[in-house]
C-alpha cells in the first residue's frame, strides 16, 4: 500500500472516529472497562475470594454459566444491552471452561446478528427504520458505501462498537448470507477468545483458583 494509500485509510478511520454516536460508544466502552478493573482490584484487595458468597456464585456460574452466556449472547446480538464482551470475561472468571465458553458465546451472538440480518432482510427499511433512527441509518448507508465489508469487521473486533447495527444493513441491502456469516463468526471468535483468556488470568490474579 502506497503512502497516499495510508495517508487515506488513516484520514476514513479518523472521520469514522468523529461520529457523534461512534464516539459516545467508545467512551462508554472505556468507562466499562475503568469500572471493570476497578472491580478486579477491590476483588484482590478486600479477598472476597475467599468467602463462602464467592464460593457459592462461582459455583452456580460453573454449573449453569454456558447456558445463561449462549441465550445472552443471543439478545446481546440483537441489539439489547447486554455486554455480551463482558459476560464472557466474567463468566472465565469464575471458572467456566475456556474453549466451550468462547464457542458458546460466538455462535450465540452470531444467531442473534442472524436474527437482525433476517428481520431486516424480509421486512425491510421500515422495520430497520424502528430499530435505527433515521439520521443514524443515513449515516451507517454512508459509511458502508465507503467502508464496505471493512467497516463490518472493524466493528465486530472492537467490542465497544455496535456491529448489531450493521447487522441490519447488512439483511437491508441483501448482502450475500456467507460473507454475513463469517465476517459475523470470525471478529467475535477472536474477540471473545481474548476476553476469555483475560478472565482466566483475572482469576489467578485475584486468587479465585
Amino acid at each position: 500500500m502506497s503512502k497516499i494509500e495510508n495517508k487515506s485509510a488513516v484520514n476514513r478511520f479518523s472521520d469514522l472516529l468523529k461520529i457523534s454516536w461512534v464516539k459516545s460508544s467508545i467512551i462508554f466502552g472505556i468507562a466499562i472497562i475503568a469500572i471493570g478493573l476497578l472491580i478486579l482490584f477491590l476483588l484482590r484487595f478486600f479477598n472476597i475470594s475467599s468467602t463462602q458468597l464467592f464460593f457459592d456464585a462461582k459455583a452456580f456460574v460453573a454449573e449453569y454459566g454456558l447456558i445463561g452466556i449462549f441465550f445472552a449472547t443471543i439478545l446481546a446480538g440483537t441489539l439489547l444491552p447486554l455486554g455480551s464482551p463482558a459476560l464472557v470475561a466474567a463468566a472465565a472468571l469464575f471458572g467456566v471452561p475456556l474453549l466451550p465458553l468462547i464457542l458458546v458465546a460466538t455462535t450465540g451472538f452470531t444467531i442473534g446478528m442472524m436474527i437482525n440480518y433476517g428481520l431486516a432482510y424480509r421486512l425491510g427499511r421500515p422495520y430497520v427504520m424502528k430499530k435505527v433512527s433515521t439520521e443514524k441509518l443515513e449515516e451507517i448507508m454512508r459509511l458502508w458505501g465507503r467502508w464496505g465489508w471493512v467497516l463490518y469487521t472493524i466493528f465486530g473486533l472492537i467490542p465497544v462498537l455496535p456491529v448489531e447495527l450493521l447487522s441490519f444493513i447488512c439483511g437491508l441491502l441483501k448482502t450475500r448470507l456467507d460473507h454475513f456469516l463469517i465476517l459475523s463468526f470470525a471478529p467475535r471468535l477472536i474477540v471473545f477468545m481474548i476476553l476469555a483468556y483475560f478472565g482466566e488470568h483475572a482469576s489467578i490474579w485475584i486468587g479465585i483458583v
